[in-house]
């Protein structure tokens, strides 16, 4: 695959090679074929067969866009899949193992899935694949609804009103900087490691146990908080649900508090937001989902803050924790070009959104389709392929 951002559709080489979007169709379908695999849940993606071999809840999400832009029904297998293994309460784990190993029963204290949850895209999901003409069944959609009204309503807020963390892998943001204040005697890789283990134990939980706290995580990040908040209005607009958009409404006030005009960026709140919580990093400008700020959509291709050919940076240029091929320190995602390239179609910002497409599309192809990559160059990073970046193909 070559990145080519500029051309149409309907566009082919003079070669006789096909035109851009046919080619990423196919090569999307190929990594999803590749990834695809079936249990008693009905189906879905493993993200890597090899590195990630499970189901993970935003990947699934992701698929089940691309799924759908694909014109697949696995789109709908595959969300309700990611929204099996819900409790009482409402709560999503975000890593389901289905019929394979199970290996960390002991960290969780069940087998069949993890014990906390990720980044809700399935409130975007539920709404795209409306928006594409899908009919979503509704214990699919009531399954959406729930875990959006369980992190609205059971999860603890910080005293800005975001809600809190119980573990950074909650964020999807695994390593990023803006964790460091909460690793006790600095980070290194492997103090991270044992201590992201023992975060695990520390997380109160309800009776059913769903985690509603974590005394030594209670970090509200705006990232984290935009993704619930947008989530919840993507599906309010395709419910009609008034209740889940007033909740949406008023997060999203509390985070657009968070706004700092001296670092363009967004802060978090608790107990890092006078430290790390400040870095600049691309997940805490996830709120221009919610708030079009058009200062903080330039840091996102301004070269010396996040700008880069392959897609944004994920830590600011300038930030003495940037680390181009380090995990989550600053190295190009593509779930969160796709996001920002989302907020940027919305608010009417066109070059930028052509600049984003064109950043990940020359990531993708660099990369093979890898699960991140150098800003810069593209050389793949993580797993190679994995399957969230065929999120290419629906901003070709």
């Amino acid at each position: 695959m070559t990145a080519e951002p500029e051309r149409h559709e309907g566009s082919g080489g003079h070669d006789g090679t096909l035109p851009i979007a046919a080619r990423l169709a196919a090569e999307a379908r190929a990594v999803l074929e590749g990834a695809w695999r079936t249990d008693a849940g009905g189906g879905f993606c493993v993200p890597n067969p090899t590195t990630y071999p499970w189901q993970w809840l935003w990947d699934s999400c992701f698929h089940a866009v691309v799924w759908a832009h694909l014109g697949d029904a696995r789109a709908l297998t595959e969300l309700a899949s990611a929204l099996s293994t819900q409790d009482a309460e409402g709560f999503v784990p975000h890593l389901r193992y289905g019929s394979g190993p199970r290996p960390h029963a002991s960290l969780w204290g069940r087998a069949d899935a993890s014990t906390i949850t990720q980044p809700p895209m399935y409130g975007h999901a539920v709404a795209e694949l409306v928006r594409l003409g899908l009919t979503v069944p509704d214990e699919v959609v009531e399954r959406a609804r729930r875990g959006l009204r369980f992190l609205l309503e059971r999860r603890r807020r910080t005293p800005g009103g975001l809600i809190e963390l119980t573990h950074p892998w909650e964020s999807g943001c695994d390593d990023s900087p803006r964790w460091d204040d909460a690793i006790p005697g600095g980070r290194t890789p492997e103090r991270w490691f044992t201590l992201k283990g023992a975060l695990v134990a520390r997380i109160e939980r309800d009776a059913y146990g769903a985690p509603l706290h974590n005394p030594d995580f209670a970090i509200g990040s705006v990232g984290f908080s935009a993704l619930v908040a947008w989530n919840a209005r993507e599906l309010a607009g395709a419910t009609g649900d008034a209740v889940l958009e007033q909740q949406a409404q008023a997060l999203a006030a509390a985070i657009d508090a968070r706004w700092d005009p001296t670092l363009v960026t967004w802060v978090d709140d608790g107990p890092t937001a006078a430290g790390s919580g400040r870095i600049r990093t691309l997940d805490s400008l996830l709120p221009i989902l919610l708030h079009d700020r058009p200062e903080a959509r330039r840091q996102l291709t301004a070269p010396e803050a996040f700008g880069a050919p392959c897609g944004p940076r994920g830590v600011h240029l300038a930030e003495p924790t940037y680390e181009p091929t380090t995990y989550w320190r600053g190295p190009a995602w593509p779930q969160l070009t796709y996001l920002l390239w989302v907020a940027a179609t919305r608010s009417g910002d066109l070059n930028l959104a052509r600049t984003l497409a064109g950043g990940l599309a020359a990531g993708v192809a660099t990369s093979s389709f890898a699960e991140y990559w150098e800003p810069d160059t593209g050389a793949a990073l993580g797993a190679v392929p994995q399957t969230w970046s065929t999120l290419v193909l629906v901003t070709c």
